[in-house]
């Protein structure tokens, strides 16, 4: 049995309308070898150019080791730096071998100031290993989608085995913003404890921007993740081996603000003839999206007869591309 319904978009409509916040820009930066926008709860791509494009990444890196430190280990917990990690190359927060510090602090020095000492401080405190905490890092970048990615490090040193795409970038830092201890962290602009001051310049030029991480080695080129909320719409950018990150990020974070709303499709307090959902959903769309949308209902035959009885389920669609299956319940009457 199939049933039609009509839903009220006009709302919707009206969001379309409202108008974005534009910068004038004289001339454009230059483009990325690797660059893509996200939406991130629908993961959707509102951009990208090159972004299959096998990468080095440089620092942009911990933002998985970031994410899994959090998942996994205690913030409160006091660590011991390692001799191992004391004089790593690069960007440092200048650690001492057998110094301790909370777990909290290191992630700061991590994404505020790119410590690479601190990767490996988090990583051998994890893992026992940077080597092991290594493996660990592909095995869960592919869990989160980014299924074209190896990691040999912690911090994004060069190394011939170390690379990523920035569509696997995009999709690894997506599910890092959703977590709100990773999302504190990234979007501080000074840590107080340690008087770290955030390197990523974006936080206080560009309007809505809230993380997340810089980048650059002679291999990798500039590199830069950005996320960046407006009118409920939060997007990440990733640039990579790019000469002009700032400038070129806020072009496409401009262009993508301009085009897409984020749009609420299904309330679950609304009355479907008389069937309701659990779950809200919203997507970002085009004004000329609108009309693609298309709803489809499959209903029980006979229908139950008991408020709350599942009933069928919803299928929203966006011309041939399915967005959205829920199932659909009988609605108190």
């Amino acid at each position: 049995m199939k049933r039609k319904f009509a839903l009220l978009l006009s709302a919707a409509f009206l969001l379309m309308c409202a108008p974005a916040a534009k910068r004038m820009c004289a001339f454009a930066a230059a483009e990325a070898r690797g660059e893509c926008v996200v939406e991130v709860s629908s993961k959707r791509f509102l951009h990208e150019k090159n972004a299959d494009a096998r990468l080095p990444m440089a620092s942009t890196t911990k933002i998985l080791t970031a994410i899994l430190i959090i998942e996994d280990c205690d913030l409160g917990e006091s660590v011991t730096v390692p001799g191992i990690a004391e004089g790593t190359e690069g960007s440092s927060v200048y650690l001492k071998t057998g110094d301790t510090y909370t777990v909290r602090d290191l992630l700061y020095g991590l994404m505020l100031r790119s410590g690479n000492d601190c990767a490996v401080t988090l990583a051998v405190h994890h893992s026992g290993s940077v080597e092991a905490f290594a493996a660990e890092m592909t095995e869960r970048a592919n869990a989160m989608g980014a299924e074209h990615s190896n990691f040999a490090n912690p911090h994004g040193l060069p190394d011939d085995s170390h690379y990523t795409t920035a569509r696997d970038l995009a999709l690894v830092s997506a599910y890092a913003m959703e977590d709100p201890v990773f999302a504190e962290i990234v979007s501080c602009k000074y840590y107080a404890p340690m008087g770290w001051y955030n390197k990523n310049k974006m936080l206080t030029r560009y309007e809505g921007a809230c993380g997340i991480k810089t980048g650059f080695t002679t291999a990798a080129g500039r590199c830069l993740v950005t996320s960046a909320e407006r009118a409920g719409m939060k997007l990440v950018s990733v640039v990579l081996n790019c000469p002009e990150t700032y400038e070129r990020t806020e072009e496409l974070l401009d262009e993508c603000f301009g085009q897409y709303r984020m749009i609420p499709i299904v309330d679950p307090s609304a009355d479907f003839d008389g069937f309701a959902l659990k779950r809200a959903f919203s997507y970002p769309l085009k004004k000329t999206e609108l009309r693609a949308l298309r709803f489809r209902t499959e209903l029980f035959d006979p229908l139950p007869e008991t408020v709350g009885d599942l009933a069928g389920t919803l299928e929203i669609y966006l011309e041939n591309s399915l967005l959205f299956s829920e199932n659909l319940y009988i609605m108190e009457k």
